[in-house]
């Protein structure tokens, strides 16, 4: 098994002899192979990944430390597996699986006469794994940023009277790809106007015109894991609260980043743009967390929220995004995603976070 398998399977507690994970981006993680469908069985001496007729001969080529099961009838193979395995209680990841799969998965269970764990220990444990990063994790992010970063400055030369919005999300997806990503992290967020108070609004043929603000939510996958960063520009001359707005989040994502470092509260974190935002006469129109944890998801643990009493480890990857949204008339967001590090952190993004007018 490879060092992530062997970590899995050593933290599984006593009371379960294995584990079966669902998910496409837990199945990459550990085996380091991409598919739609599949099931990775662990036990606490072997790893069985489970795919189909599309997947089995590049499965047996790419799936790293791992046995590849490729099966004509899942709940005949997979029996087969955990019979000999001597499996009796296996843990499910409970956030990948509908009600409809656990029956099923179940039914399966019962041919090798085993029961299933239902609870969230399985997917803690993952969360613990995976929310400090490695490496190679980090510099694959950097990758992901760069072409975020050289996406948007090529598209930002775009933008004159009369664009939509939906023409310049669709120019910085090809931009991405063509500069070497994957795919983008998410459909990307680009609003003009009274849109940006609407803080997952979706383009669509809106036109640009003199004195919006832009606001670009995106962020593109390099092997599979994310950027994420938002920045907001004004188009023509802006109002004197449209400045205002636009200096108070940037102050209050200072003070976020500026919190950040190992051994630090999220709740803190979010307290530190929140409090902020809200002492300008703002309270009331930050909605969201300040930020999330990223990697192979675009939203992963931790969340920097105001509640959260999670701690802050050196390597973990969160964004800072506060933002400020005043219905029907405009909205602001400033956001990076940064690498904790035991003095504070390491921020992803290089593009200039001063007001910019277009």
């Amino acid at each position: 098994m490879s060092s992530r398998l062997k970590v899995l399977s050593g933290m599984l507690p006593e009371y379960a002899d294995g584990a079966l994970i669902f998910s496409n981006t837990n199945r990459r993680y550990f085996t380091e192979f991409v598919s739609s469908l599949g099931y990775l069985l662990v036990t606490k001496s072997e790893s069985y990944l489970f795919v189909d007729s599309r997947y089995s001969e590049a499965a047996q080529k790419q799936a790293k430390n791992c046995k590849v099961v490729a099966y004509k009838v899942l709940s005949e193979e997979m029996a087969d597996i955990i019979s000999q395995n001597g499996l009796k209680n296996i843990m499910l990841e409970s956030s990948a699986i509908t009600l409809s799969e656990c029956e099923h998965i179940e039914k399966i269970f019962a041919k090798a006469n085993a029961s299933a764990l239902k609870n969230n220990e399985l997917d803690r444990i993952i969360n613990t794994m995976r929310v400090i990063k490695t490496s190679d994790e980090i510099e694959k992010m950097h990758r992901a940023q760069l072409i975020t970063e050289h996406a948007l400055t090529e598209t930002l030369k775009l933008i004159k009277e009369g664009v939509t919005e939906k023409d310049l999300a669709l120019e910085l997806e090809f931009r991405m790809k063509r500069l070497g990503a994957e795919e983008v992290s998410f459909d990307l967020i680009v609003l003009a106007g009274k849109k940006t108070s609407m803080p997952h609004g979706v383009p669509g043929f809106n036109r640009v015109k003199k004195g919006d603000f832009i606001l670009f939510d995106i962020g593109a996958t390099y092997d599979g894991y994310h950027s994420d960063m938002t920045r907001t520009y004004a188009f023509g001359n802006i109002g004197s609260e449209q400045k205002r707005v636009y200096a108070t989040v940037k102050q209050a994502q200072e003070n976020a980043l500026a919190a950040l470092k190992d051994g630090v509260e999220c709740g803190y974190v979010d307290s530190a743009a929140r409090t902020y935002i809200n002492h300008a006469g703002y309270e009331g129109y930050f909605g969201h967390s300040t930020g999330h944890g990223v990697g192979l998801d675009i939203h992963e643990v931790p969340s920097v929220s105001p509640k959260s009493d999670f701690v802050l480890r050196n390597g973990m990857v969160v964004t800072a995004e506060p933002g400020i949204y005043l219905p029907d008339r405009f909205g602001v967001r400033i956001e990076d995603m940064v690498v904790i590090t035991n003095s504070g952190y390491m921020n992803f993004a290089s593009m200039s976070k001063e007001l910019i007018v277009i």
